[in-house]
C-alpha cells in the first residue's frame, strides 16, 4: 500500500489522494458494501482520466468509476483506485436547443442540466430522486431512470453518444452506427450474431429492465447503437469523459394529482391504467413509509395533505396554463375514480404544496432505512422490477415472501412501469442474518423471474445482484455478457466484480459482522483480547472495570455488573463468556442519551446509508462546508463513513485517537442542518462533540478550546469588576497585543476579537432599570442571560427586557450564575457541559416550579436547553421540564394575544437565520412578527453564516469560514442599502460586523425600534 502510494504521487502529482482520511471516506456509497480504496483520484479532464488508466495499468490497480457516490447497489466502489469526476469534470460544453441535444462531461449534477435547459423550455427526461446531487456519468453507469421516465424514457433513450476511454489507452466515440473504432465494430458485430436469439428474446422485453448489457441495442433494427449498448455498463467497459444526451420540451405548467387507495395493492393495479392515461409519473408509495417519516423529530404531522389511505399514487400532468394542468389532473382522478370507486384524490399545482408532497416520495431512500420503531432497514432487494401489469401480483407474493423469512420493509417506487424500491430489516451485523439475507434475495431473484422481470430496475446490479444474473438469464447470454467486456476490457481492470464474474453478494458489508470492534482497554477499536482487554466501564471507558462500580455493558445497551474472573467481555448474543474477536461487538455507549439510537454511537453514526443529500450544492443547508470545498472528506457522508471505519477497526486502528477522524471532522461548523435536513437526522455536531470528548480525554487540547471553550469563564471574569472590561478592550485594540493574545489563545490571527461589555445585562437591569417591575397582565417571565449577552452585547438584551414589560410582562432574570454550557459542548468537553447544566437546572429550580417561561435570545443557547439538556441529563427530569419551558422571544411575541404595543416599521431587511435555530427550530414566528410590524424580509438560504462558535475563531478554518459567508450572506448584506440586517445569532452578528462593517440587529432591537416611546 506504502509503494502504490508513492508511485502513483511520483506519477501524477497531486492527481491522486492516499491519504487514510480521503481513503476511508470513499470506502462506500449509497449502498450495504465497503472497500477502502488504496486511492482516489479527481481528474479535471479526459487527458488526466488517460494518464489515471496508464498509471493503474503500470501498477496492476483496478479502477472504478463514481459520480456522485448514489449508487445503491455498490457500483462505485473499489479496493483500487476510485476515480471521481464530480469535483472538477463537471461542465455543460454546450445545448442546442434547436436540436434539443447538450454536450456534458462525466461531472456535471443532473439539475445543473436541467437548469442550463429550463430556459430553452427543456429538460433531461430521467430523474431520479438524488437528481440534486446524482451527476450523469453515474447516471449513464446505472441507466437511471426517476420519477419521469413513465413519459420521457429511461438514460439510455436519451442518450445519443459517449466518448470514452478504454484501459488500453483507446478513444471511442460511440453512437448509433459506430463504436468509432472499426476493430471494434466488426467484434461487436460478431458478437451480436453468434447471439441473435437471447439478445432478441431475453432483453428488452420493458422499459425498466436494466439488469446485464443492453445488447440488444446492438441489434440491427435497433440500428446497431453501441453507446446505448453501453448505458448502464456501470463503468466495467470503459470510462465515459463525454456525453451527448438528448433534452425532452416539458410542459409550460403541471399539476400534480395524489390518488389515495384502500391498500398498496389496489394502487400498483391502478398504476399502467394511469401510466396509458396520459400521466408525467406514476409514483406509488405504502401508508409504511407516511408512518415511518412521522416517527422522525418534528414530523408528527408530515404528509397532512395527501388524502386518505393506505396506498397513494404520485400522477403529474402537464398544459399549457396552470388551469389547463389542474384540469388534466381533476380529469385524471375522475377517470381513476370511475376505475376504483372511492378513490380519495387531492388536486395541487402550486409549487411549494407540490414540493412538499414530492419530498415525502423522493425521501424515500432515507426515510425508510429507519423503520417506525427504529429498527435499522437496508437496501439489497430494493430495484425489482416487473411488466408494470404483473406489479400487484408480484408485491402481494413479495409480502408474503417477506412474511416467511420473517422480515419488515417499507415499499414506494415507480408504479407506473412496474418497479419496486423495498428496504428489509435483515439482521447484517451477525452471521444467520447475512444467512438469512442471502436466502432472501436468492428466494426473491426466482420470485421476480417468475413473474418475467427484472432483479433490477435502475439501480444496477452492481455488487449486489450481479451474482443474481444467473438466476435471470440463460448461459448464453451470460457468456455474451462475458465476451461484450472483453471486446472493451479483457484484462478485466475496470470494475471487476460487477456484472461480469460478480463478487459475492454478501460479502464486504458495510453493516456486517464486526461493523462496530471492540474496544480495547487503551482506547483503540481493533478486537480485544480477552484476558488482556478488560470490560467497558459503566460510564462507556475502556479501562478495566472496577469490581462494584463498573457494570459490564450488554449488547442490548443494558448494564449488569460483572464477576471479575467469570465475565470477560460480552458477545454479541449478550452472553457473559469470553468475546470471539472479529464477530462479536459491543456496543459504543455515548455521553448523550442518542435516545433515537439506544444510546450507542455505533448505531447513530450507522444512520448514514449513504443518499447524499448533503452534496446537494444549491438547496438546503446541510454541510456549509461541502459547499466551499466541494470535498467528499467534508460531506456529513463523508464524516460518517470516515467515523464507521474508526469504530470498526480495519482500516483505522486508533479508535478515539484516530488523526482521520480528527481531520473528517475538523472542517464540521456543527451548525446542526444535517440533523434535519438529512433525511435519517444524521446529527454530526453531536457525533463530533462525543469524538471530541473521547479524543482528547487525558491530554492536552487545542489552546482554542480554552479559549474560545471556556469562554463564559474568561467572559464572566473579565466583566466582574467595573472598569476592567474598557481596560481589556483598549488593550486588544492595539495590533501588537491583540496578535499575542490570539497567538496565545489558539485564535485565527486575521479574526478580530471579541469585545467585552462595560456594563453586563445582569448590571444594567439591577442599576438602571431598577430590577424587576410590578407584576403585568400578561404574567412573569424569565429571561435567558446567555454569555453573548450577558456579557458581550447586552443590547439585545436590554431591548428585550423592554419589549417583554411593554408586552405586559414581568421580566425575572435568574439570580444565580446560569449557562447552558454551549462553548464547552461544542469543543467535546461533555463532562464540563453536564456539571454547567447541573448548575444551572439547581438555579432554575424555583422557576420551573412555578411553571415559568424562559424566554431564550440567543438561538444556539435556545437549542442547548431545548434539545441538548435532556440529552446529556436524560434522568434529570428538571432538565426536560427546562426544555418544554424554553421559548423564543418571537414564539412569545408571536403568540401573545394582549395589547399589540408596536408601530409598523415599514422597512426592508435582510435576516441571516442562525443555523441551529433552522435546524431544530422555526423562523417561521419571526416572520409573523415581522410581517406585523411591516418589515418586509430577504431571508438568506445558504445556511450557517460560516462564523458558527468557536469554529470561525480556530486557525486553519478562515478559508472556509469566509467562503460560506460569500455565498450568500455577505453579498446581500452588501447591497442591502437602507435595509435593516437582521440576525438572533451573536456569531451571525459577528461574522456580518467583520465582513461587511454592517451592525446586524436582534429582532428585540427591531421590535424596540416599533415601540412609540423609542
Amino acid at each position: 500500500m506504502v509503494d502504490h502510494a508513492r508511485r502513483l504521487d511520483a506519477a501524477l502529482p497531486g492527481m491522486f489522494r492516499t491519504g487514510l482520511t480521503a481513503r476511508t471516506a470513499y470506502s462506500s456509497d449509497a449502498s450495504i458494501y465497503r472497500k477502502v480504496p488504496v486511492a482516489v483520484a479527481e481528474p479535471r479532464s479526459a487527458e488526466d482520466v488517460a494518464r489515471i488508466l496508464e498509471v493503474a495499468g503500470e501498477e496492476g490497480l483496478p479502477v472504478t468509476m463514481r459520480g456522485g457516490g448514489t449508487s445503491i447497489a455498490g457500483n462505485s466502489i473499489g479496493a483500487g483506485i476510485v476515480v471521481d469526476t464530480s469535483r472538477h469534470m463537471d461542465r455543460i460544453r454546450s445545448i442546442d436547443p434547436v436540436a434539443r441535444t447538450a454536450v456534458v462531461e462525466p461531472g456535471v449534477v443532473l439539475d445543473d442540466l436541467r437548469a442550463a435547459a429550463a430556459p430553452h423550455g427543456l429538460t433531461f427526461g430521467p430523474d431520479p430522486s438524488s437528481h440534486s446531487r446524482c451527476t450523469l456519468g453515474g447516471m449513464i453507469g446505472n441507466n437511471a431512470c426517476g420519477s419521469h421516465s413513465v413519459a420521457w424514457g429511461i438514460t439510455s433513450a436519451n442518450v445519443e453518444g459517449l466518448r470514452l476511454l478504454l484501459p488500453g489507452g483507446r478513444e471511442l466515440a460511440a453512437r448509433a452506427g459506430t463504436s468509432g473504432d472499426a476493430v471494434v465494430n466488426a467484434e461487436l458485430a460478431r458478437l451480436r450474431d453468434a447471439h441473435l436469439a437471447p439478445l432478441r428474446t431475453e432483453l428488452g422485453r420493458f422499459s425498466r429492465q436494466v439488469s446485464g448489457y443492453g445488447l440488444h441495442h446492438l441489434l440491427p433494427e435497433n440500428g446497431f447503437d453501441v453507446a446505448k449498448a453501453l448505458v448502464g455498463a456501470e463503468g466495467t467497459c470503459g470510462v465515459v469523459t463525454e456525453a451527448t444526451v438528448r433534452l425532452v420540451p416539458v410542459p409550460k405548467a403541471r399539476a400534480l394529482a395524489v390518488l389515495g387507495f384502500p391498500d398498496v395493492f389496489v394502487a400498483a393495479e391502478v398504476a399502467p391504467f394511469a401510466a396509458r392515461a396520459g400521466a408525467l409519473t406514476v409514483e406509488g408509495m405504502a401508508s409504511d413509509l407516511l408512518t415511518a417519516l412521522r416517527s422522525q423529530p418534528g414530523r408528527a404531522d408530515a404528509g397532512a395533505d395527501l388524502p386518505p389511505g393506505g396506498g397513494w399514487l404520485y400522477c403529474e400532468v402537464g398544459g399549457d396554463t396552470v388551469a389547463e394542468a389542474r384540469g388534466a389532473a381533476h380529469a385524471l382522478a375522475e377517470i381513476v375514480r370511475e376505475r376504483v370507486p372511492g378513490t380519495a384524490s387531492v388536486v395541487v399545482a402550486d409549487p411549494a404544496r407540490t414540493r412538499a408532497l414530492w419530498w415525502i416520495r423522493e425521501a424515500g431512500a432515507g426515510i425508510v432505512t429507519r423503520l417506525p420503531d427504529g429498527g435499522e432497514a437496508w437496501a439489497g432487494w430494493e430495484d425489482s422490477a416487473v411488466p408494470p401489469a404483473r406489479l400487484a401480483g408480484y408485491l402481494r407474493e413479495l409480502y408474503g415472501l417477506m412474511r416467511e423469512h420473517g422480515l419488515r420493509g417499507v415499499p414506494y417506487g415507480h408504479f407506473g412501469e412496474g418497479c419496486l424500491h423495498l428496504r428489509l430489516d435483515f439482521g447484517l451485523d451477525e452471521p444467520r442474518g447475512v444467512a438469512g439475507y442471502r436466502a432472501f434475495v436468492e428466494d426473491a431473484a426466482r420470485l421476480v423471474v417468475s413473474h418475467g422481470g427484472t432483479v433490477s430496475g435502475e439501480h444496477g446490479d452492481g455488487r449486489a445482484r450481479s451474482e443474481l444474473l444467473a438466476a435471470m438469464y440463460s448461459p448464453e447470454l451470460l457468456r455474451a455478457f462475458a465476451a461484450f467486456k472483453a471486446v472493451f476490457d479483457p484484462e478485466r481492470r475496470l470494475n471487476p466484480g460487477v456484472i461480469v464474474d460478480p463478487a459475492p453478494l454478501d460479502a464486504d458489508l458495510r453493516p456486517g459482522p464486526g461493523r462496530d470492534a471492540l474496544l480495547r482497554s487503551d482506547g483503540g477499536a481493533q478486537p480485544a483480547t480477552p484476558g488482556r482487554d478488560a470490560f467497558l466501564r459503566s460510564d462507556g471507558g475502556a479501562r478495566p472495570a472496577t469490581p462494584g462500580r463498573d457494570a459490564l455493558l450488554h449488547s442490548d445497551g443494558g448494564a449488569r455488573r460483572a464477576t471479575p474472573g467469570r465475565h470477560a467481555l460480552l458477545r454479541s448474543d449478550g452472553r457473559a463468556r469470553p468475546a470471539t474477536p472479529g464477530r462479536d461487538a459491543l456496543p459504543v455507549t455515548a455521553v448523550h442519551a442518542l435516545t433515537r439510537d439506544g444510546g450507542s454511537f455505533a448505531a447513530a453514526v450507522h444512520r448514514c446509508v449513504g443518499v447524499g443529500a448533503c452534496r446537494n450544492l444549491d438547496t438546503g443547508s446541510m454541510c456549509p462546508s461541502f459547499k466551499v470545498t466541494r470535498d467528499e472528506v467534508h460531506s456529513t457522508r463523508g464524516r460518517a463513513r470516515v467515523l464507521a471505519e474508526m469504530l470498526r477497526g480495519e482500516s483505522i486502528p486508533d479508535g478515539w485517537r484516530s488523526r482521520e477522524a480528527a481531520e473528517a471532522l475538523d472542517l464540521c461548523l456543527s451548525c446542526k442542518a444535517c440533523a434535519s435536513d438529512c433525511p435519517v437526522n444524521v446529527d454530526m455536531a453531536t457525533y463530533k462533540a462525543e469524538f471530541l470528548y473521547r479524543h482528547y480525554a487525558g491530554r492536552r487540547r487545542p489552546m482554542a478550546h480554552y479559549s474560545m471553550g471556556w469562554l463564559p469563564l474568561w467572559s464572566r471574569l473579565v466583566t466582574a469588576v467595573p472598569g476592567t472590561s474598557r481596560l481589556v478592550n483598549a488593550a486588544l485594540a492595539r495590533r501588537p497585543v491583540a496578535a499575542a493574545v490570539k497567538r496565545a489563545a489558539g485564535v485565527e490571527p486575521r479574526r478580530a476579537m471579541v469585545r467585552f461589555a462595560e456594563q453586563t445585562l445582569r448590571g444594567w437591569f439591577r442599576t438602571a432599570h431598577g430590577g424587576p417591575k410590578a407584576a403585568g397582565p400578561a404574567g412573569t417571565v424569565v429571561l435567558w442571560p446567555d454569555t453573548f449577552t450577558e456579557h458581550h452585547e447586552p443590547e439585545a438584551g436590554r431591548a428585550a427586557v423592554e419589549v417583554l414589560e411593554a408586552l405586559g410582562y414581568r421580566v425575572l432574570i435568574p439570580p444565580g450564575r446560569v449557562c447552558c454550557g454551549l462553548t464547552w459542548h461544542s469543543t467535546g468537553q461533555l463532562g464540563v457541559t453536564r456539571r454547567v447544566l447541573e448548575h444551572t437546572l439547581g438555579v432554575l429550580a424555583p422557576a420551573l416550579d412555578a411553571g415559568l417561561p424562559v424566554v431564550g435570545l440567543e438561538p444556539s443557547c435556545t437549542v442547548m436547553l431545548r434539545d441538548e439538556a435532556p440529552e446529556l441529563l436524560p434522568d434529570d427530569p428538571r432538565a426536560k421540564r427546562l426544555a418544554d419551558a424554553t421559548v423564543t422571544l418571537a414564539e412569545l411575541v408571536d403568540r401573545h394575544d394582549g395589547a399589540w404595543p408596536f408601530e409598523r416599521l415599514d422597512s426592508a431587511a435582510v435576516a441571516q437565520v442562525h443555523c441551529h435555530q433552522e435546524a431544530k427550530g422555526s423562523y417561521a414566528p419571526d416572520l409573523a412578527v415581522l410581517r406585523r410590524l411591516g418589515v418586509d424580509t430577504d431571508v438568506v438560504g445558504a445556511g450557517c453564516c460560516g462564523l458558527a462558535g468557536n469554529f470561525g475563531f480556530e486557525p486553519g478554518h478562515w478559508d472556509v469560514s469566509q467562503a460560506c459567508a460569500e455565498r450568500e450572506l455577505y453579498p446581500k448584506v452588501r447591497a442591502a442599502d437602507g435595509a435593516m440586517v437582521l440576525a438572533d445569532g451573536f456569531s451571525c452578528r459577528t461574522q456580518v460586523a467583520q465582513g461587511t462593517g454592517r451592525r446586524a440587529l436582534h429582532l428585540a432591537e427591531v421590535l424596540r425600534k416599533a415601540l412609540p416611546k423609542a
